[in-house]
């Protein structure tokens, strides 16, 4: 994979999804959505913690299926996302390992801050204060697993802006 991964990640309702379609058109390059939601809207609900594994893995053969046919990918979240998600809802650990892992493989991580207006989604959001607590516990696990990141906030123009920017900005690997 010799792709440039661009991650972004952040709790619900951060503008992930609008901010990765953004870029992607933007740099004309590949995009991988969320297969999360996909998944949630598939089957009416959303996962089990035995489940999460198989969304977890399935997020990242999308993205390296992604990279072998564009050079720029942004990935709208990445199995990190699952695996923050497994401990908050389940008090599972055990996916966090290896999605650590698969995110030190990303060459940027973007952090989207929760300073959007919070809006009910369906059964994939909860509420402004889960929508907290996943923020912290993203900012600890990148934090504990040496993996920096860009934080992106304020409005959509605000974030494409600091995204292009922190893109532009030579890489540090």
């Amino acid at each position: 994979m010799n792709a440039r991964l661009v991650a972004l990640l952040g709790a619900e309702c951060t503008g992930k999804s609008t901010l990765a379609e953004a870029l992607a058109e933007h740099f004309n390059a590949g995009l991988v959505a969320e297969h999360l939601r996909e998944w949630c809207d598939t089957r009416g609900r959303t996962p089990l913690q035995h489940e999460q594994a198989a969304i977890a893995a399935e997020q990242a053969a999308r993205i390296e299926a992604a990279a072998v046919r564009h050079e720029l990918v942004f990935c709208d979240t990445t199995p990190l996302i699952t695996a923050v998600c497994s401990q908050h809802y389940f008090d599972d650990d055990t996916l966090l390992e290896q999605a650590l892992a698969f995110q030190r493989r990303c060459d940027l991580t973007l952090l989207c801050a929760p300073d959007l207006p919070w809006q009910a989604d369906g059964i994939q959001r909860d509420s402004p204060a889960v929508r907290q607590a996943i923020d912290q516990r993203l900012r600890a696990a990148l934090t504990a697993g040496g993996i920096g990141w860009v934080d992106i906030s304020g409005t959509d123009a605000d974030r494409r802006e600091a995204a292009i920017a922190a893109l532009q900005r030579p890489s540090s690997r």
